[in-house]
């Protein structure tokens, strides 16, 4: 079963039917137990940091995702919930994020000089890092396939645990991973059959059905 973390942030149901769609079982969930049962755990996430991260914490789960993910347990981090991945963010302020990716989360503007509009909406191409093998979650998908995109806000230092980025006036984190514990900037549930393959290959499901 895959646990979708519910504090109040994200686009949850439009994330569950996705994972219908790949024959993925899931559930929306605020209940600690069910994320300590569950056999994999996403985060999502929109909107501001700062207020994400006070949400999420006052429900007391961010520490049950450390816990299951320090365990093992494999998570995945979308878009503002990738960003909460993160060691620190200096959205509107400093804020603590979860701190099992280690880096911190940008503005855009700060890479892209303001050569480029923000937020950054629409439908990027994915590169891989040069000398680094494909991580599994992408085994389903091509480098230069189009993700969909919404940030304005972007992951930085963060070299060691990168495995796509995107070119968007700079080079932009589009994806990261440290063990069991991967994000991703873009919306995959979002993303047509790319994103639904990406999302099969992290579920453990059969890419075979997808756009049948």
């Amino acid at each position: 079963m895959i646990a979708i973390v519910d504090y109040g942030v994200g686009n949850l149901f439009s994330l569950k039917s996705s994972l219908a769609a790949i024959g993925a079982e899931a559930i929306v969930t605020g209940d600690a137990d069910v994320l300590r049962q569950a056999d994999k755990i996403i985060l999502p996430g929109v909107g501001a940091f700062g207020d994400a991260a006070a949400k999420l914490r006052a429900t007391g789960l961010d520490t049950v995702v450390i816990e299951e993910a320090k365990a093992g347990k494999p998570l995945m981090g979308i878009c503002l919930g990738m960003q909460m991945l993160f060691e620190k963010s200096y959205e509107y302020g400093e804020h603590d994020g979860l701190g099992l990716i280690r880096g911190a989360v940008r503005p855009i503007d700060d890479l892209t000089k303001g050569t480029m509009k923000i937020p950054h909406i629409g439908w990027n191409a994915l590169a891989f890092p040069e000398g680094k093998e494909k991580d599994p979650v992408f085994r389903y998908i091509n480098e230069g396939d189009h993700v969909y995109f919404v940030h304005s806000f972007c992951g930085v230092d963060c070299d060691d645990a990168l495995i796509a980025y995107t070119d968007y006036g700079a080079k932009i984190t589009a994806a990261v991973a440290d063990g069991n514990v991967c994000g991703m900037q873009f919306h995959p549930e979002k993303s047509g059959k790319v994103g639904l393959a990406i999302l099969a290959a992290f579920c453990g499901c059969d890419p075979a059905s997808i756009g049948k």
